[in-house]
């Protein structure tokens, strides 16, 4: 047995093993539309976790070309314009937020 909650509209907003405040009611664990919310959550969270991840390669990426250039395994200029353009937008954004310092909250400073 499962604890859902719905919206006005009858959609399951929350689903739960023990009861909870706003619960709407009680269903079996094996019931289609609960088996369908853990689906579309599981799927939201790897999605999620994919974003994530992404957003953290690029740092790679950045560290990576940073490397080979300057070990003389390729040329920045072997990039295409557009990949030397991105690089450099982030490489200059970066460091305008590292000039702010302390002003910028740690939540929001760039892992490095």
């Amino acid at each position: 047995m499962v604890y859902v909650q719905r919206d006005e509209k009858g959609r399951v907003l929350r689903v739960e093993h023990e009861p909870f405040d706003n619960m709407t009611q009680s269903m079996p664990a094996n019931d289609p539309e609960v088996r369908t919310w853990f689906a579309s959550r599981s799927l939201h969270d790897h999605l999620m976790s994919l974003q994530h991840s992404d957003l953290e390669l690029v740092r790679v990426i950045e560290d990576l070309v940073q490397v080979l250039v300057s070990r003389g395994v390729m040329n920045y200029t072997d990039l295409p314009a557009p990949a030397r353009h991105k690089l450099q937008h982030r490489a200059n954004t970066r460091s305008q937020v590292e000039d702010l310092g302390e002003l910028v909250p740690e939540d929001f400073r760039l892992p490095y």
